[in-house]
């Protein structure tokens, strides 16, 4: 479920996604969550500039944004070390993303997989905006 609305169509974009990532993490405020990793799941989609009225464009990937230099990037991000809130993990990964001056928005969801045994998971979804103007 995503709280969002669509991106608007103007300029045109493409919706390029990662989903359910799932990782270990370190990750949490309580003292039950420090030292130890516990399993998230990330979601990423992420708008990059398409070109109106193009019906199939050149068959090359550096008209897009690789779907796995962003998996590389959350990976790392991860590896990085404790972090404390969701919040802050999914605007790190928004923010190492939106370095692309090719993406221009990105929305990212981090949840936590085993808090609850009566949910499947809790977290954060964030949408950010490119600072970079448009082309």
């Amino acid at each position: 479920m995503s709280v969002f609305p669509p991106w608007p169509d103007q300029p045109p974009l493409r919706c390029v996604f990662v989903r359910d990532l799932l990782l270990e993490a370190n990750i949490g405020v309580f003292a039950h969550e420090q030292g130890v990793t516990q399993r998230i799941c990330v979601n990423v989609a992420f708008g990059v500039a398409d070109m109106p009225g193009l019906d199939v464009g050149v068959d090359e990937l550096d008209r897009t944004v690789s779907y796995e230099d962003v998996v590389l990037l959350v990976r790392d991000l991860v590896r990085q070390g404790h972090v404390q809130l969701v919040e802050t993990l999914a605007e790190r990964i928004a923010a190492g993303m939106l370095a692309d001056a090719r993406i221009r928005v990105a929305r990212i969801r981090v949840e936590k997989l085993d808090i609850f045994a009566d949910a499947r998971a809790v977290g954060v979804e964030i949408e950010r905006r490119s600072p970079h103007p448009v082309p």
